[in-house]
């Protein structure tokens, strides 16, 4: 919790006798000059049976200025508190210095196991810009959850089972070559499931062929493991070459085929609930009246997605025994995993906190058409385009690679996290690799201008600065933003929204680009003033490199 909070809300409460006041009940006024927090008294106006304007004139008298509060004033219905800065500047700078890469963390979790289902592609078909969404939101999740306290789980649910396969063995066998498999393996696979459906529109019976094909493969035919075995192993090596480049891992890889085995279970356990029902020859679970019934098997006896994921929630709850189970997933799954939550709870197998965490897509790209723009093709491009800019504004930097990886790679990935996770997006190549603005190299490079500071002075800040001379406005300002990110850490896990966590960086690195246009750092007036701002600059330069670790970018230390 916020300390200065807990501490306005016990002066509140020592003075009003008010019960129900907590850290929701205090806000952050949207002006500095109206304080530092603020309490809108209209929640006691019903206990006091008084106007919320006198109510905060009755409380400023009661409340007075102590070693954290500088001073209180009313404002109509609000009773604004301003904090005093040097209290503020020596707990936060002080507590940034000492806990240096975990600032921001806390046990919110308590050490419980938090499984987190993300990224997800399906076997044999190339890792699309489509794909990017759950594999960077789930990442930072991930992080996110680990910094609050929490284990987290990373669970690559891989997409290795279904009709699909049919499909591709029969494009295989009809139109693939070992040549153009072993030149571009996925490329290859991916062209000849496009060519499947472009040809099922003329030949119809293909689709019947597919259909037999997948029976085969369920059925344990050699013939169809072999190449079912053969376009997973060649998806694999390429995600995992994708993955590498974004600094993403996964603690587990068990796919939809994994949970083959385990699915008879799930049905067994839905008939001895009494739960099931034959519609039609279909095996189906009525889900309430809100939502149409889920189907666990058809009439022919095969599984459904809701099966198997049944399946898979059941093997996580035994496995992990999580304090949460989410499912970063697309928003057109939504209806799913409320037919999937509400069956477990009917089984009585809801045993913890369980979210989709849902995303809108980027728009207009559908794999069977071909209509799709590869990952490889957007990194390749940021890549190149990093090297460029790096080249003209520091030619003599000595590991341009590096750099240039980290900040094109940072470009794609803090350009989706940005976003409010559930709006859907057009593609833009512009967005996309946009350097300038409110984008992930705006944030790198004021971390690298931080460190540039820090090693012309030569010596690293020691901790022991008074921070009583930081008097300027923008000083308490940057001060007070560096603080702000130990909240916006929890809100951003607890809301699994990690753009607000991307924001709050933007406008840090704004702010301390205002400070240092206002402030000499190293020209200072005396050399106790350099000494304390060259901490409030080593801890902004903190908190956008744990920042940026949390949304899953690199923090150059030059560029």
């Amino acid at each position: 919790m916020d300390e200065f909070k807990l501490h306005i809300i016990e002066k509140i409460v020592d003075e009003a006798g008010a019960d129900g006041i907590d850290e929701s009940s205090v806000e952050i006024p949207p002006d500095p000059k109206m304080g530092d927090y603020a309490f809108p008294c209209f929640t006691l106006s019903k206990k006091l049976k008084k106007a919320p304007p006198m109510i905060a004139e009755w409380l400023k008298a009661k409340i007075k200025p102590d070693d954290v509060i500088e001073k209180v004033e009313n404002a109509g219905p609000y009773l604004n508190f301003f904090v005093r800065r040097a209290m503020l500047a020596e707990t936060t700078l002080k507590e940034v210095f000492e806990k240096r890469g975990r600032y921001g963390s806390c046990d919110l979790g308590k050490g419980g196991n938090v499984v987190i289902d993300f990224s997800s592609p399906n076997i044999a078909k190339p890792f699309g810009i489509g794909h990017l969404r759950s594999t960077v939101i789930g990442n930072s999740i991930y992080r996110l959850h680990n910094f609050a306290g929490y284990k987290s789980v990373g669970v690559n649910h891989l997409g290795d089972w279904g009709t699909q396969f049919g499909k591709l063995i029969v494009a295989f066998k009809n139109w693939g070559t070992d040549k153009e498999l072993e030149k571009e393996p996925i490329a290859h696979l991916f062209n000849i499931y496009v060519k499947f459906h472009e040809e099922a529109k003329i030949r119809p019976e293909l689709e019947d062929e597919a259909r037999a094909w997948f029976k085969k493969l369920e059925d344990g035919n050699k013939e169809a493991l072999q190449l079912w075995e053969m376009f997973k192993n060649l998806s694999l090596e390429e995600f995992k070459r994708y993955y590498t480049e974004l600094d993403i891992h996964f603690d587990s890889w068990h796919g939809e085929a994994f949970y083959n085995d385990k699915m008879e279970a799930v049905v067994e356990k839905l008939k001895k609930k009494n739960l099931l029902t034959l519609s039609e020859g279909a095996q189906i679970v009525e889900v309430g009246e809100d939502m149409p019934p889920g189907m666990v098997k058809k009439s022919d006896g095969a599984t459904m997605y809701l099966t198997r994921d049944l399946a898979a929630a059941l093997y996580r709850l035994h496995e992990y025994k999580p304090a949460k189970l989410l499912y970063v997933v697309g928003s057109p799954q939504k209806l799913h995993f409320r037919q999937l939550f509400k069956t477990l709870e009917m089984m009585g197998e809801r045993k913890c906190d369980m979210v989709h965490v849902e995303f809108g897509h980027y728009l207009g790209m559908k794999t069977r058409e071909g209509n799709i723009i590869f990952l490889e093709e957007v990194l390749d491009k940021a890549l190149e385009l990093a090297k460029k800019i790096i080249k003209e504004k520091n030619p003599d930097l000595a590991d341009k690679e590096e750099v240039a990886k980290a900040v094109g790679v940072g470009a794609i990935i803090f350009g989706d996290l940005v976003n409010d996770r559930v709006r859907d997006m057009e593609f833009s190549w512009d967005r996309m690799l946009s350097f300038e603005g409110e984008t992930g190299p705006y944030v790198q490079y004021a971390h690298a201008r931080i460190c540039s500071i820090l090693r012309k002075h030569g010596k690293k800040p020691d901790g022991k600065a008074d921070c009583s001379v930081l008097k300027e406005d923008i000083e308490k300002e940057l001060v007070k933003k560096v603080y702000a990110f130990k909240q916006v850490v929890v809100d951003s896990a607890e809301s699994y929204k990690p753009h607000l966590l991307a924001h709050h960086l933007v406008e840090l690195g704004q702010m301390f680009n205002t400070f240092y246009t206002q402030c000499p750092v190293l020209k200072a007036d005396s050399k106790k003033l350099v000494s304390a701002r060259l901490l409030l600059c080593d801890s902004v330069r903190q908190v956008l490199a744990n920042g940026l670790y949390l949304l899953g970018l690199k923090a150059p230390e030059e560029m």
